[in-house]
């Protein structure tokens, strides 16, 4: 073997021994963050329902306690989220190590204390940094810093919504949006590893529950469903691109935590489904049928109002998150309701749970502009491909209407002259 061969098996063990182990730390990261945060939010959200006055308690205590590390431990910079990754990707910056325990800690804290995002967002982030890191090693290897970012994160939203297409899908949509070899090579590598993960600590799908197949009859209210979603995902966007550049007082930053907390604290008392993530509300549907009272109609279209409203406060306040647990939380109640509606004053027989699924794809395609990671992203969620040629049809549908009506998503508005 010539010496030229020798460096260039040499270069591609090394890449593929650092592939590897970014998709162990990154998943390892996703893993132990959404099993952190499902258990105390889960734990939290039962006290405040056992003892209300936790609800006016527990947003200004975590908002606050994000606010102090911000200050005095994490360099008092703003975290902004997906933003940071992109600036990073588009020029020779890089994300800081403190980005990693930043994103993980506040994360966590805005979750389980009752603010109105996900872990998702703040799971990215601290990911990408990882990569980020095997860029500072080997000489050769910082020539890939984009590359280890995106394998990164793959491999983290694949721990998180047990799908690796999904993690393959989201990084080439919103972060990279170009393949080569390289890329290719990494994110296969990582993503893999990530997906083994699951299956040794046996970790199941979020939501589970049986699916039944869809019927013809319900195209024309699928097609409903993706048009609604795409006027819906351009409200999401826009709700909380107002909200937080509008909301904020400058003179007096932590007045402006103790306003968002009140906000917040208020809403989740008239309306317990906006607690955290929203996850635990969505199991409630799977579990329970869902009524047609007048009330349950007005409630669920009070909740696809209030829940982008109310992430952006959570993040206005200083929390961390994103827009995919509120797009997924909105998705839901927003399938439901359609099906619903339909069923009682249309006389169909749709299946609500169906378009609960479409629904989560759906607004996550117009809120995030990417639909091939909605679609794993909702199957990896249910564990289940029933849908899959429907979500195949309007996913894309939805983002090319959502286009049509607003460009821009919460990620990439920057770009807008």
């Amino acid at each position: 073997m010539t010496s030229k061969n020798k460096y260039y098996s040499s270069k591609w063990a090394t890449i593929l021994f650092a592939s590897a182990l970014v998709g162990f730390l990154s998943g390892f990261i996703g893993l132990i963050l959404k099993h952190l945060t499902e258990n105390f939010e889960a734990r939290f959200f039962l006290k405040t329902q056992e003892n209300n006055y936790l609800i006016a308690l527990f947003p200004i205590l975590g908002l606050s306690v994000i606010f102090i590390l911000r200050k005095y431990l994490f360099k008092n910079k703003e975290n902004k989220g997906i933003r940071e990754v992109l600036d990073a990707t588009s020029s020779t910056k890089k994300l800081p190590l403190y980005k990693i325990p930043s994103h993980f800690i506040n994360g966590f804290l805005t979750v389980i204390f009752g603010g109105s995002t996900g872990i998702e967002v703040s799971t990215v982030v601290s990911t990408a940094a990882l990569g980020g890191m095997v860029a500072r090693k080997k000489h050769f290897l910082k020539k890939y810093k984009n590359e280890w970012m995106g394998a990164a994160i793959a491999a983290g939203v694949t721990v998180l919504f047990h799908s690796p297409l999904a993690g393959l899908f989201f990084s080439y949509e919103n972060i990279l949006k170009r393949r080569s070899k390289i890329i290719i090579v990494t994110h296969l590598v990582s993503v893999t590893v990530a997906w083994g993960m699951l299956f040794i600590v046996d970790e199941p799908p979020l939501f589970q529950t049986q699916l039944q197949g869809w019927k013809y009859e319900a195209i024309p209210y699928f097609l409903i469903l993706s048009i609604v979603a795409s006027v819906y995902g351009v409200y999401l966007t826009q709700s909380v691109l107002l909200i937080k550049s509008r909301f904020p007082i400058k003179k007096s930053p932590y007045l402006n935590v103790v306003l968002c907390a009140a906000f917040l604290s208020l809403f989740i008392w008239l309306f317990p489904e906006l607690y955290g993530d929203g996850y635990h509300a969505i199991k409630n549907q799977l579990s329970s049928p869902t009524l047609t009272t007048g009330w349950v109609f007005l409630n669920m279209v009070l909740l696809l109002f209030l829940k982008p409203i109310m992430a952006a406060i959570t993040l206005r306040g200083g929390g961390d998150g994103g827009v995919f647990a509120p797009s997924i939380f909105a998705g839901a109640f927003l399938g439901i309701l359609i099906a619903t509606l339909a069923n009682t004053f249309a006389g169909t027989t749709l299946l609500p749970l169906n378009f609960m699924i479409l629904g989560i794809a759906l607004v996550l395609s117009a809120s995030l502009h990417a639909p091939f990671t909605a679609i794993f992203l909702v199957c990896g969620l249910f564990g289940d491909y029933t849908l899959f040629i429907p979500l195949l049809i309007l996913a894309p549908l939805t983002k090319w209407i959502t286009v049509k009506i607003y460009p821009y998503t919460v990620y990439n508005i920057h770009l807008k002259i």
